[in-house]
């Protein structure tokens, strides 16, 4: 008995409704490929079961067909607990969700990387052998080489985040000291006098700004001076941080977080000290995620749009493959706030 063939660049094409040429210029990345046509052509790969030969592919353009999301950290992960806070924190799953919006479409794999403090050397060679087309780049230490290493290597690459030194790379972020200003506006207009701070850690630029902007901004509403207790932008952290602002200043009434998971956290605190939200405390947190939904009582946070930031270094870095000569460039996105129940 014969075995069923394999369906080809002509199957599609068929299917489609469009020339082989054509095929072949979507399924190789050449995007001067008219969009709809683009769509026909991947709908048509799906209804097919078409494989592209990568390997094929890869010796005509030189590509691999691949982009690296690298996280960077300060420490070397290879423990669990590192892995199982990336696959459960929402964050991570919406810079996924946000760059595969637009890699998907263009036939382009997203590979995972970890990097650690004595991998960075590594993963540059690597990316220099043609391992990925690029990365896109989460910087988590203040202090992190790698967006320098990347410049001064040529590669490819945009960083989600403002780099916390000057370095000639391209990157997408949040005016967070603007999402700031506007918790500290919400909770003003609420009459809260006593208001407090749970930060990311001190020396991240995102916490940085986040900071600045809600002191800057409670200081034009009269308050001097605001406390402030610091986390990693997990939820035990949150809890740890919110249990010490209660033990050093019980009477406040206002805390604003700078991130959901923490406020989870300051809200189950809050709650064991039997104190109601927002009735004695309101709480405002930062990102918009699925956290902000399943907080009870349902979150006040700065919407961080974070899939649509993550979409935006997708493109970035894929102009940047097609054309190295393109100019290193950064784009900020606006703050909103989403009103829940906890103000």
């Amino acid at each position: 008995m014969q075995s069923q063939r394999l369906p080809t660049l002509e199957d599609v094409a068929r299917v489609a409704g469009v020339s082989r040429a054509t095929v072949s210029r979507v399924i190789n990345g050449i995007r001067n490929v008219d969009p709809l046509l683009h769509e026909q052509v991947w709908s048509a790969v799906d209804q097919t079961g078409y494989v592209p030969n990568r390997l094929a592919r890869s010796l005509v353009t030189r590509r691999t067909g691949t982009v690296a999301l690298v996280v960077s950290d300060s420490e070397t992960h290879d423990d669990d607990p590192f892995m199982s806070r990336f696959f459960s924190d929402p964050y991570f799953g919406r810079v996924v969700g946000g760059l595969m919006s637009v890699l998907r479409p263009a036939g382009i794999q997203l590979a995972l990387q970890m990097v650690g403090a004595d991998g960075h050397r590594r993963l540059i060679g690597d990316l220099r052998n043609g391992q990925a087309d690029g990365a896109v780049v989460l910087s988590l230490p203040a202090r992190d080489p790698l967006p320098a290493l990347l410049a001064e290597a040529a590669i490819p690459a945009v960083l989600i985040g403002r780099p916390a030194q000057p370095v000639p790379i391209s990157y997408v972020d949040l005016d967070n000291e603007a999402g700031a200003a506007l918790a500290a506006a919400r909770l003003a207009a609420g009459d809260r006098r006593r208001p407090a701070i749970i930060s990311g850690p001190a020396d991240v630029p995102a916490s940085v700004d986040r900071i600045s902007g809600f002191r800057r901004a409670m200081a034009r509403h009269g308050h001097p001076w605001v406390p402030l207790e610091s986390g990693n932008f997990t939820q035990e952290s949150g809890e740890q941080a919110m249990r010490a602002l209660l033990a050093t200043h019980p009477g406040l009434d206002a805390v604003f977080v700078a991130n959901d998971l923490m406020a989870l956290g300051a809200l189950l605190v809050l709650r064991d000290a039997g104190l109601r939200v927002p009735q004695d405390v309101a709480v405002v947190g930062f990102d918009d995620s699925s956290a902000a939904v399943a907080a009870r009582p349902a979150l006040t946070t700065v919407r961080l749009p974070l899939e649509d930031m993550a979409a935006e270094a997708a493109r970035l870095l894929l102009a940047r493959v097609d054309d190295p000569g393109t100019r290193v460039t950064s784009v900020i996105y606006e703050p909103t706030l989403v009103v829940r129940e906890t103000t």
